[in-house]
């Protein structure tokens, strides 16, 4: 599932797929460097979560959320 979000946002901006995954552990990077309770939140093997493991946890807390079904 997270290759075909990859490719998605890469078509969108013209980009290459890793150039998408490198952008998006910049900016995972830059958020970890003080890390919010939301953010410590997010499953993960090392200090940072990989991009896969950030969609993973969104797309998780999409599908458990209530007001998803209201929408």
């Amino acid at each position: 599932m997270n290759r075909k979000i990859y490719k998605q946002i890469a078509k969108q901006h013209g980009v290459t797929v890793a150039e998408v995954k490198r952008d998006m552990q910049a900016a995972i990077d830059a958020a970890y460097i003080n890390p919010n309770l939301s953010a410590q939140s997010v499953k993960r093997k090392g200090e940072t979560p990989t991009p896969d493991e950030f969609i993973k946890h969104v797309v998780k807390a999409i599908k458990d959320d209530p007001e998803e079904d209201k929408k």
